[in-house]
């Protein structure tokens, strides 16, 4: 068990795969029972911050994918701040589905892995800034429209199927079910149907990037329309990756601390389906990719659209907003010496 003077508050994600009763057992001989919180709905993230803020944990580790750590830093930082407190530095373990973040900062991908991962804050862990953004009044480090929310929706159809095959369950992974869904209902469906139409506006500071990712032309005004028209994704991040290591963002990298990417998918679904190996490796170059750094902008679509925020469906809109946050979070950076 930690020592008072290092407590580290766990929240795990019960409805994760890896979650299981076993793993639940483990955790709690490790870091104490009182210091490991399980939630499986929205309602107990919201009391476990609650929870987390009153007892002025100076180290939240979420484990369960980028959604719970999405829900959990969002409420834990919306709270320490209105009562004048620091907010508690975070880290992630990797026993969800994509797993954006943890990808980002090295985070254990194995089991063993993960208890490594949770021995190391036995003692001081390094940590850096780290800008998010809000989206539709969540922090997280990537949101978009198109082709990653219908991806993410038929991700959940047939995961829910697999889950119920007898011979299958549990065992069935993420990237199994991403395989199965991307090429079967996804890319087939983007094919057949109108392209989402949307009208993107700069509300601060941004410019464009060449296909090489460096500034071209002159900075984009504010009340400029960045893009307007059809286009089978529109997507802000401030890390490289979507999920399961895919180089979405590969511009993300060596982007200015005050700005995020914006990436508008123009291309045909095809197109994209045919250069899957090199979307993958962040290396897809076409005149109609559109990439920006800037640090707010507005989406408008032309009829209600889904929306993923953080790896999870957050509903239909016909409009979104994007903007850096001010004030950064200390995240725990396991890359660091």
């Amino acid at each position: 068990m930690f020592p008072k003077a290092d407590r580290v508050a766990v929240v795990l994600n019960g409805n994760a795969r890896q979650v299981t009763d076993e793993l639940v057992e483990s955790f709690d001989q490790l870091v104490g029972s009182g210091d490991l919180f399980l939630s499986s709905s929205l309602d107990e993230a919201h009391g476990i911050a609650l929870e987390i803020v009153e007892s002025r944990y100076p180290v939240v580790l979420t484990g369960g994918g980028d959604g719970t750590f999405v829900q959990m830093v969002t409420a834990i930082t919306k709270e320490a701040r209105s009562r004048d407190q620091e907010p508690p530095r975070f880290g992630l373990l990797k026993l969800g589905t994509g797993n954006s973040l943890a990808w980002a900062l090295g985070a254990g991908t194995s089991r063993k892995g993960v208890f490594a991962d949770l021995a190391r804050l036995r003692h001081d862990s390094a940590h850096r800034d780290f800008r998010l953004i809000e989206v539709q009044d969540l922090l997280t480090p990537f949101a978009g429209a198109g082709f990653d929310a219908l991806g993410l929706k038929h991700f959940h159809e047939v995961r829910s199927v697999m889950r119920h095959l007898p011979w299958v369950g549990k065992r069935a992974t993420g990237a199994i079910s991403y395989a199965i869904s991307i090429p079967t209902l996804t890319i087939p469906e983007l094919a057949l149907r109108p392209r989402m139409e949307v009208r993107i506006v700069n509300r601060g500071a941004a410019e464009r990037l060449d296909q090489n990712g460096q500034p071209c032309g002159s900075p984009i005004e504010r009340g400029e329309v960045i893009f307007e028209g059809a286009c089978i994704a529109a997507l802000v991040s401030t890390i490289p990756y979507w999920g399961f290591g895919v180089r979405v963002f590969p511009f993300a990298d060596r982007r200015p601390a005050d700005r995020f990417c914006l990436r508008v998918v123009a291309t045909s679904p095809l197109h994209v389906a045919a250069h899957m190996l090199s979307v993958w490796k962040g290396t897809y170059r076409d005149e109609k990719l559109i990439d920006v750094y800037a640090e707010d902008v507005e989406f408008e679509f032309d009829k209600p659209t889904a929306i993923e925020i953080g790896g999870d469906p957050a509903g239909m809109t016909d409009s979104m907003r994007a903007r850096l946050h001010p004030d950064p979070v200390k995240l725990i950076d396991y890359d660091a010496p």
